[in-house]
């Protein structure tokens, strides 16, 4: 439970950065700082976010620069904070408050499939003109309810499904002449392999088990280009 504590809130998060001095107790000064919070739920949360938009998207627009939330992670409470970007609700919630194109989404596959009522497909459907940066990874669900990040092929998320829907909207903005063509991703987190074990990297972030994944995506992604060029009858 320490170690966990000690990943979660200083390694992972980075919290004692310029928040904690050295030998004070982190966890408690962590727990104090989330009382910041108490009396902000969803809706005021929502309110807040909202207000960031309206001042915020008109510069984007003016400057070409397109705004991508990052979803919730995980996509549901937890410490007691309120969450309002874990669910296609949520997220039909915040583009229908400004409808700029530039109010968009990082599609993060592995933060939206903690939860398992979130269709990872229908979603990259819907929000397709509106996903900006992609996040792929995958995660398998325990009989526990419980999760864990799993190899970035397998897993609850249809990746191939996934990775041909941002490909088939790349095309589509390319006939729609946009200027944003570019879907930048990364592979995001990956599993220790090989000499892993022997380097030091935050939790999830291994070297050569990040390249393995980049790998799997490359070649997914270049075998599903392969067959939209050869069959564009196929783009749905």
């Amino acid at each position: 439970q320490e170690e966990l504590a000690h990943n979660i809130i200083i390694v992972t998060q980075a919290f004692i950065h310029g928040v904690v001095g050295e030998g004070e107790d982190y966890k408690k000064q962590f727990l104090d700082y989330l009382k910041t919070y108490d009396r902000i739920g969803k809706e005021q949360l929502r309110r807040n976010l909202v207000l960031f938009l309206d001042d915020v998207v008109p510069v984007a627009e003016e400057a070409g620069v397109n705004l991508c939330i990052h979803p919730d992670d995980p996509p549901f409470p937890l410490l007691g904070l309120p969450r309002i970007a874990g669910t296609v609700e949520d997220l039909r919630w915040i583009f229908s408050q400004c409808e700029s194109i530039a109010n968009g989404l990082t599609f993060c596959t592995g933060s939206l499939s903690a939860r398992p009522d979130n269709d990872l497909v229908l979603m990259a459907k819907e929000f397709a003109s509106r996903i900006h940066f992609v996040h792929l990874r995958n995660t398998a669900f325990l009989s526990d309810h419980g999760f864990y990040e799993s190899g970035h092929l397998g897993g609850s998320v249809d990746m191939f499904a996934v990775v041909k829907i941002l490909l088939e909207e790349q095309i589509r903005r390319k006939k729609a002449g946009r200027k944003d063509i570019r879907l930048p991703f990364r592979p995001d987190h990956g599993l220790r392999i090989l000499d892993d074990y022997g380097r030091s990297a935050n939790p999830g972030y291994p070297l050569i088990g990040r390249l393995k994944g980049l790998a799997e995506i490359d070649g997914l992604q270049t075998g599903i280009e392969r067959f939209l060029i050869e069959s564009p009858d196929k783009i749905n």
